[in-house]
Parts: structure tokens; C-alpha cells; sequence
């Protein structure tokens, strides 16, 4: 095995012969040529024609200008093949000296280099061996690369590398391409549903003078001309709501949101979020849109409700399970009965038993929802509404009817994962105030002067209708669907340490 410090020597060594290659191809007039047209891609030839056998596609006498990366290349004498791939599609080139202009093929080709990106004009054409390839009859320099890519038998599998560098990433796993154009479609596909639904797509500003809609750490800065400190948004919720106030009835927003929290698997800084906002609707309104989005979702982009994760196969065709927050305790932990959850006694003990931290002011629903977050919410895979959130963790929720130390609010879990959180707004700006005004006096930190908003309070005196908002988390929904165990995996840059 070759050790870091040989392999960082070995590909300094690639590096310098491919510098002075490059100098030699200057002097004789290479200038990362432009002026290249192309009539195909690789993605084009391969779904068009790759089901035609031999003699229909030599009929068809296909003539093509392609461009694409060189990934593979062998030479044997006066004929090489070349592989050269276009995001995750590839193709055969074939090269023969015969073909080309004199003594281009010994001088210019042979000296090609594996991620040289090249134009070739030929004709299509299949082998023997039934394989899609060009026959070459002019091959173009378009760029050439300097650094060496990593190993093609292997991969490129280091994370850290992948993760820093995601070009790379890339062009080396296609399967991690594939996440990513999937990405798109998802988020494509969530677009044109609400949309055809006659939600109206909104923005609000990313960055605020307060940041609410949430009591995360916010990213701060400061606005040199305005003399101000300003902050990068955790949500968009206050905005939204006062987008309901104005008179919007059906609004979205597709929109990057930034929490100065930890990095986990499960958690990066700054991410992708949806929030819906709807007039006139409930909380439960909103549980059946999610639904139907998710069932839209799976059923157009992979063909099918059951979607593979990890070792489970999740259903989206079932009707999701709705549970109260003691009722997901108890059928996902069997030591749990109901009865000591409602006892203020018992319910601490279970918790010392679970090495859960509580504090002594915590009323019961409270130390529910602790329990439920430590042992609970990760052993939910099948997608499960989880309902009755107390206010004292719900600040902006409706209080329930029945119990006014719960709230009419639910968060969706599927494979152990929170995707969603939704819930009927709180529209008394009385009730509001007081519970800004409470979470202030629990909170006493740096951040205490901003969770309090008094123009939030003043849109809510006009009156908010009857509404209920939904937050959904882009990047873990992409998680679920394309079976990552990371969010790393499925941002294209995501926030890393400094080297």
C-alpha cells in the first residue's frame, strides 16, 4: 500500500508532467478553445440508441459532434479506445490513426491525459461486443486537466474529500450524481404540486432584523451603512403570517434557513426548508397536504410508494399513523405504561431510569416530550404524525380546545427523522405576547433582546385569520427518498470545519 506522504509525491510528480504538457501545447497555440459546437450529448446517444442492434444503427448512419471528460483510455498501437462520461453517463470512443490528420494520433492524442476534456466528431456505431461507441474521425482539446483524478477501480470514497470537494465527488460516483439530479427533482416536483394547488410562491427577506419563528442561535452580522445588527433568518414564519394578514390566503415559500447550531448527521447549519401558510384551515388541513405531497412525490420521480431506506422499506401508500406524543411512548417502548406517564412521581422516575436530565419546574407534558425526544422519535420508521405538543415548547401554536397545556400542533417522522412540523397558528396577539414575553424571561442569554417581536405583535393586532402553516425539511425529505444516511450527502456544499 502506498503511503500518504509517496502518494501526495506521486501526484505532485503527475501534476508537473501534465504542467509541462500543457506549456509544450501553448507554444503551439492552445488556448482553451471555445468555439466547439455540440449536436448530442452522451445522455441523449445512450437512451436514443443503445436498444439498437448492429445493423439498424449502422443504417441510420448517425453522424455526432459530443464533448465529455476522458475517464478511461487504452492504447494499443495504431488504435485506442477512449471512455468519456457526461454526468454519469458514458461512452466508447473509437480512435484509429487512419482516421485522423497525420501524425496528430503520435503526437497529440497519445499524450492525452485521463480528465482531459475533449470534442470528438465521428459516427455511431456498435461493436462486436454489442457496445455503444463513436468512431472518431476528429478529436478537439477543449481543456486540459492538471490534476491527476483519483483511482477509477476504486473511487473516490475517502468523505472528507468528497465532502470538500465535490466536483470530484462528482465525476467519480455516479450514484452520488444521481442524488443530486434527484434532489432537484424533488424540489421540482413539491413546486409544481402546490402551484397546481393554487398556492402562490412567495419570498421574504434572509436577512432580518430579528430572526424569528424559532429559538435557535441565529448567525449575526452587521449593516455598515444602516449602523445596524442584522441576522441571517432561522425561518420565515413571521413574515409569512404577515403575508396572511395582508390578505394572501395560499402562500409558500421554498427558502435557505440558518440555525448557528451543531453539525450532525441529521443537522447542517444552514439548510432547505418549505413553509406553507393556508387560510382558514386547521392543523389537520395541513397533516393531509403533506400526505399528498409525499405520495405525489415517491409515485412520479420513483415509480413506486415503497421507498427503500436504510434496511426498512417505507410505505407511503398507507395512511400515515397519527399518535399522541404519550401513545408513541408507550407502543414504542413496552417498560412504558400509560398511567405512569400521567403520574408526575412516576414519570420522573422513568426518566432517571433513562438517563434523561429534567429540571424540577418542568410540569408533566413537558417531561413527556423529553422522554419522547431521548428514546422515542428514533425508533418511528414508517411515516407517523405525532400530536398534543405542550405550549411551553410551542410558542406560536394554537392552544388545544380540550387541554390548554397542549397545543393543536404535529411533527411528522418517518425512518426516525423529524420531516415536518406543523400546526394551526396562534392568532390572539394577547396570548402571543405573553408567550414571547415568557420564553424572554426563560431564556436569559445574548439572544434574549431579539425573541421578542414587537412588530409581529402589532401585524397580529390587525388580525390574522383562522390559519394553520407547515414546515417541511427539504434536505431531509431527500434523505428518506434517496436512501442517504447523511444530510451531507445530500447538500452539494455543506458546512464543514477549516482545514
Amino acid at each position: 500500500m502506498i503511503s500518504k506522504k509517496n502518494e501526495i509525491l506521486l501526484n505532485q510528480e503527475e501534476r508537473n508532467i501534465r504542467k509541462i504538457k500543457l506549456n509544450n501545447i501553448q507554444k503551439k497555440g492552445f488556448n482553451f478553445p471555445n468555439n466547439f459546437k455540440i449536436n448530442n450529448t452522451i445522455e441523449i446517444l445512450c437512451k436514443k440508441y443503445n436498444h439498437l442492434n448492429i445493423q439498424d444503427l449502422k443504417k441510420k448512419d448517425i453522424n455526432i459532434n459530443i464533448a465529455g471528460r476522458i475517464i478511461n483510455k487504452r492504447v494499443m498501437g495504431k488504435a485506442s479506445f477512449i471512455t468519456l462520461q457526461e454526468k454519469y453517463y458514458t461512452i466508447q470512443v473509437y480512435v484509429k490513426e487512419d482516421n485522423l490528420p497525420i501524425l496528430f494520433y503520435k503526437n497529440e492524442f497519445k499524450k492525452w491525459d485521463i480528465g482531459d476534456i475533449i470534442g470528438v466528431i465521428g459516427c455511431l456505431f456498435k461493436t462486436k461486443t454489442n457496445e455503444l461507441s463513436i468512431r472518431s474521425t476528429k478529436l478537439i482539446l477543449l481543456t486540459k486537466s492538471i490534476r491527476s483524478l483519483p483511482d477509477k477501480f476504486h473511487g473516490l470514497i475517502n468523505k472528507e474529500i468528497r465532502y470538500r470537494q465535490r466536483y470530484l465527488d462528482l465525476i467519480c460516483n455516479k450514484n452520488q450524481f444521481k442524488i443530486f439530479i434527484q434532489r432537484s427533482n424533488i424540489i421540482n416536483c413539491i413546486r409544481e404540486y402546490m402551484i397546481k394547488k393554487n398556492f402562490l410562491e412567495v419570498e421574504t427577506p434572509m436577512l432580518q432584523n430579528i430572526p424569528g419563528g424559532a429559538s435557535a442561535k441565529p448567525f449575526s452580522t452587521y449593516h455598515n451603512s444602516l449602523n445596524n445588527s442584522m441576522y441571517l433568518r432561522i425561518s420565515p414564519e413571521l413574515y409569512l403570517k404577515k403575508l396572511i394578514i395582508g390578505g394572501f390566503t395560499r402562500i409558500f415559500e421554498i427558502n435557505r434557513s440558518f440555525r448557528n447550531e451543531g453539525i450532525s448527521y441529521r443537522h447542517n447549519p444552514e439548510f432547505t426548508m418549505m413553509e406553507i401558510y393556508q387560510s382558514y384551515t386547521t392543523y389537520k388541513d395541513m397533516m393531509i397536504l403533506i400526505e399528498k405531497i409525499f405520495k405525489k412525490i415517491t409515485k412520479k420521480i420513483f415509480g413506486s410508494f415503497e421507498i427503500k431506506c436504510g434496511n426498512n422499506t417505507i410505505n407511503f401508500n398507507k395512511k400515515f399513523t397519527i399518535l399522541t406524543i404519550k401513545e408513541s411512548i408507550v407502543k414504542f417502548n413496552s417498560s412504558i405504561d400509560l398511567e405512569s406517564l400521567n403520574n408526575l412521581k412516576k414519570i420522573k422516575k422513568i426518566a432517571k431510569l433513562n438517563k434523561i436530565k429534567i429540571k424540577k419546574k418542568w410540569e408533566i407534558e413537558r417531561i413527556q416530550l423529553e422522554i419522547f425526544e431521548k428514546i422515542t422519535e428514533k425508533k418511528i420508521l414508517q411515516p407517523t404524525f405525532i400530536i398534543e405538543y405542550p405550549v411551553s415548547q410551542s410558542p406560536l401554536a394554537r392552544r388545544n380546545e380540550l387541554n390548554k397545556k397542549l397545543t393543536d400542533r404535529f411533527e411528522l417522522f418517518i425512518n426516525g427523522l423529524e420531516i415536518a412540523n406543523g400546526f394551526s397558528e396562534l392568532n390572539d396577539y394577547q396570548d402571543q405576547k405573553k408567550r414571547f414575553q415568557k420564553q424572554i424571561a426563560q431564556k436569559k442569554n445574548k439572544y434574549t433582546d431579539i425573541m421578542y417581536d414587537k412588530e409581529y405583535i402589532k401585524a397580529l393586532e390587525y388580525g390574522l385569520p383562522p390559519t394553520s402553516g407547515l414546515g417541511i425539511g427539504i434536505d431531509r425529505i431527500v434523505m428518506i427518498l434517496t436512501n442517504s444516511i447523511n444530510i451531507r450527502d445530500v447538500i452539494l456544499f455543506p458546512t464543514l470545519k477549516n482545514k
